[in-house]
């Protein structure tokens, strides 16, 4: 990847960090459902009307509208509802990175290479030391529903990383603003059906300039920006080289957690910052291997004295160990 696409996915990365923080206030102001769905409705709206129509096939914005917008978002939404911090949402969603290899692998053929496994490998053991740390300081007390729930959020976001690689959008704020259109109003339905209508018209009645900004907040920055400059890089380079830089998003996250929330960082938290950035650092380099060098040759001329058939060239490689043209040839033994 180069210098540029590497600054452009670490920014997404923190965008997507300090969202998490957003998500924690925003679930303050409304239930999770609800949220998701004002989410994309601002996103949504009234950009559709000046992106134009789409420039993929409408199951491509489905599918990804679908597994991104209602599955995931709505898993993720719920699960920090019951209980999930920021800090430990932000670390647990990166399991995605593996999930979307793995689905890159199944249905694109996209097959990571040697460096860019062991990189996976340092930046999941990050997450592990990370997980540990959190439990044993009292900090994973979300209930098991909830954990579960982000766990099924990072399999939706695989699934929508690999849909987004295949849809392959030539214009990634036009794939995504349509994209958060379709999720709109099943989450509308399934707010009024879990959380009641009761619910979501109190939430709404009360809603102030901090609902304003949060859903503001989710809605351009973290959905349109965030989302269509993800779908930009995967549309130019393996979903398993753009992947793992999602893994930075903890580093983000939990900092950002610690400065807005109070949540505590451990030095055994900041050593599996370490070990993230050191594998995402690793997972980004694409190395090949080169191929052998074939045997030298040389372009010899053949002087032409008569003019010869067109179908004949004029020079020919021949092996370097042969004499040149002009060369003294051995003699030939009587």
């Amino acid at each position: 990847m180069r210098p540029a696409h590497v600054a452009l996915a670490a920014l997404v990365a923190a965008v997507w960090g300090v969202n998490f923080v957003v998500i924690e206030i925003g679930l303050d102001h409304f239930p999770p459902l609800l949220f998701s769905a004002l989410r994309f409705l601002v996103a949504a709206l009234p950009a559709v009307f000046f992106v134009g129509r789409p420039k993929v096939a409408w199951k491509w914005v489905l599918g990804v509208g679908l597994a991104l917008g209602v599955a995931k978002f709505g898993l993720l939404f719920t699960g920090m509802s019951l209980g999930a911090p920021a800090g430990l949402s932000s670390l647990v969603l990166q399991i995605q990175a593996v999930f979307t290899a793995l689905f890159a692998f199944l249905a694109l053929g996209e097959r990571p290479g040697r460096v860019q496994l062991v990189g996976m490998g340092v930046a999941l053991a990050g997450i592990g030391v990370a997980a540990l740390d959190e439990a044993s300081s009292g900090g994973a007390s979300g209930s098991f529903v909830g954990f579960a729930l982000l766990i099924a959020a990072a399999v939706c976001w695989g699934v929508s990383n690999v849909l987004t690689r295949k849809a392959a959008p030539p214009d990634a704020l036009n794939f995504m603003v349509w994209v958060s259109t379709v999720p709109v109003l099943p989450l509308l339905a399934l707010s009024l059906l879990v959380e009641g209508p009761e619910r979501d018209l109190a939430a709404l009645r009360s809603l102030d300039a901090t609902g304003i900004g949060v859903v503001v907040y989710v809605a351009w920055i973290t959905t349109v920006f965030g989302f269509g400059a993800w779908g930009w890089l995967l549309r130019r380079h393996p979903a398993s080289s753009v992947a793992p830089f999602s893994l930075l998003v903890p580093v983000f996250g939990m900092s950002s957690a610690a400065l807005f929330l109070g949540e505590s960082v451990t030095p055994l938290r900041w050593g599996a910052a370490a070990l993230l950035v050191g594998g995402v650092a690793l997972a980004s380099l694409n190395i090949r291997r080169r191929r052998p060098t074939p045997p030298a040759t040389v372009p010899v001329s053949v002087p032409v004295t008569a003019p010869m058939p067109t179908s004949v060239p004029t020079s020919v490689p021949v092996p370097a160990s042969a004499p040149m043209a002009g060369e003294p040839r051995p003699k030939e033994r009587a």
